[in-house]
């Protein structure tokens, strides 16, 4: 089992620490790996909702970098090199547990981060308010690119990353990254209302009809019904104004950044 530290080194420690780890000395790559374990856990727990399999994930990140680190020409890049392996290992898992993961209605109660700061950063933060609650419902209901484009943004967010090692992650430009990020938040703030929609009681009659048959499993072609419902309907119109920034809800970021606005207008693709 991986264990953590809460070292941080500075980027110059993080040069040293990558060629004397080049040069085979097994102990700098011992500090390489630790001083790293929280950003990986972060971001991985994140986009696997705090899944059993969070561990598993992290350690094959782990290997592929024990393995590439000889070829890393650039030591400064070591972070978001890393971030970038363990972005793809998380496409990987997801395409191979994508039947079982579309059936899987509650997350894990347990995640796998063994010092349990997944818990307070994610699933139990997330759960502290129902602004919170209805952010956490409505990422379940992104397509997979957008999850894990919320998962990256939530570290850049959070201060974990930068917005140019999300970009080197997603191997895209920086002003790429902005342009995704804005489409993927507008599709979010869509789902939002939705998932307010539909936990308000009494619920909208139409939508109560609409939703008749439907297995409570979110999928892109419900998505698409309950986006566009919520956006005609002058009853559930309502619920995508108001909607407080995705970024005023997660834990960690800037308290300035708390301030409401209304709906983007974009609509589900």
């Amino acid at each position: 089992m991986l264990t953590r530290t809460q070292r941080d080194p500075v980027a110059g420690d993080v040069v040293a620490l990558v060629r004397a780890a080049q040069a085979g000395d097994r102990a700098a790559f011992a500090d390489l790996v630790a001083a790293h374990l929280p950003v990986l856990y972060g971001f991985v727990g994140r986009a696997l909702n705090g899944h059993a399999d969070v561990d598993d994930i992290v350690q094959e990140t782990v290997i592929h970098v024990m393995r590439g680190l000889g070829g890393l020409r650039k030591p400064d890049r070591f972070r978001s090199w890393t971030i970038a392996i363990a972005y793809r290992e998380v496409q990987a898992y997801l395409r191979r547990r994508a039947p079982d993961l579309a059936h899987c209605r509650e997350p894990v109660p347990e995640p796998a981060d063994p010092g349990a700061d997944l818990a307070e950063r994610t699933v139990t933060a997330l759960m502290l308010t129902d602004q919170r609650r209805e952010l956490a419902e409505a990422a379940r209901w992104l397509d997979e690119g957008d999850q894990r484009l919320l998962s990256l943004w939530w570290q850049e967010v959070t201060g974990q990353i930068t917005r140019a090692e999300l970009a080197a992650a997603m191997s895209v430009t920086a002003k790429h990254v902005s342009v995704r990020v804005g489409r993927m938040k507008a599709r979010l703030d869509a789902v939002r209302a939705v998932v307010r929609a539909l936990r308000t009681r009494p619920r909208c009659p139409a939508l109560d009809g609409l939703v008749r048959g439907w297995n409570h499993v979110p999928d892109p072609r419900w998505r698409k019904r309950l986006v566009r419902h919520v956006r005609d309907c002058r009853c559930c119109g309502q619920h995508r104004r108001g909607l407080p920034a995705p970024e005023a809800l997660l834990p960690g970021a800037p308290a300035e950044r708390g301030k409401s606005r209304g709906s983007t207008g974009h609509t589900d693709r």
